[in-house]
């Protein structure tokens, strides 16, 4: 019980993200709502926190995990980011996912939608590699 009186140190969510990738550029529907359910509450300022997060040990294991996802990528931030490092960030992103590191399987254990089908995985896949070569045309 003592546990409870340790706070985790969670990222503040902020909802109006001015430098958002889905805000800023037209991404496919689909795309979207796969990025959306898979991966914004990681790497965004927009994350849900369920009940659970609030609870520790859990909560200091979700608050690390959000911290760490949000400084390797920050889909908030993403306008602030060259075109040279939003390249490099979309190529993470289509080794992460054709990988199965992301979504992370410790997630998609209490967020079953966030699993990525293998057409979804090819969505994401797809988008990122014509997003990135639409960078330098």
């Amino acid at each position: 019980m003592l546990i409870q009186f340790v706070p985790a140190v969670r990222p503040d969510t902020i909802p109006e993200n001015e430098n958002d990738l889905i805000y800023n550029n037209q991404i496919p529907e689909p795309v979207t709502t796969i990025l959306k359910t898979s991966c914004y509450d990681c790497h965004s300022n927009e994350t849900n926190y369920p009940w659970y997060s609030y609870i520790a040990p859990v909560s200091w294991l979700v608050a690390k995990d959000v911290r760490e996802g949000i400084e390797e990528l920050n889909f908030s931030e993403w306008e602030s980011l060259s075109k040279i490092d939003k390249a490099k960030e979309l190529d993470k992103i289509i080794d992460e996912v054709s990988d199965e590191n992301m979504p992370m399987p410790i997630y998609t254990i209490m967020h079953s939608k966030a699993k990525l089908s293998t057409e979804e995985t090819e969505q994401v896949t797809n988008w990122a590699d014509s997003y990135a070569e639409s960078l330098f045309e």
